[in-house]
């Protein structure tokens, strides 16, 4: 049996170089990184939250707020009101067409990368990196706890 720890470095190195392909794919496309996180979150054409792109994507308040600041003025974002003091972003017109010429490359990347993982592995290997999270998530909660003990 493989060592599981072996293994996790692995996937962690594996989830590591992925989030350094998307930083290489922002800064080689001059779109920079936090704008590119915001306009692939927005790109799915629904309405979000900052507080849930805040969540979902792991940036920074402060981060999301100035990079919404800054594509309002652009007239690429409009916000809403939310529940209670939350804001709801959504794309303009204009905001649509820089979204899919930001993140068009980027999907199509994506595409062609998982059509051959799954070719290789099947797409159960999705919801095995689902699972890793998700157990992750719960260890280190864990281990927080404990040290506060």
């Amino acid at each position: 049996m493989d060592d599981p720890s072996v293994l996790a470095r692995r996937l962690i190195l594996a989830t590591t170089r992925m989030d350094g392909a998307y930083y290489y794919f922002a800064r080689h496309s001059g779109v920079p990184e936090n704008q590119l996180a915001l306009f692939y979150a927005l790109s799915d054409g629904k309405p979000h939250s900052q507080k849930e792109i805040c969540e979902d994507w792991l940036i920074p308040k402060t981060t999301i707020n100035t990079v919404v600041k800054e594509q309002v003025a652009a007239g690429h974002l409009t916000l809403r009101a939310g529940e209670g003091r939350e804001k709801i972003i959504c794309l303009t017109e204009a905001g649509r067409a820089y979204a899919q010429k930001t993140v068009s490359a980027l999907c199509a990347a994506e595409r062609a990368a998982a059509e051959q993982v799954v070719a290789k592995h099947g797409a159960g290997f999705v919801a095995a990196m689902e699972d890793f999270a998700a157990a992750l998530w719960r260890e280190y909660e864990a281990c927080l706890q404990q040290t506060k003990e």
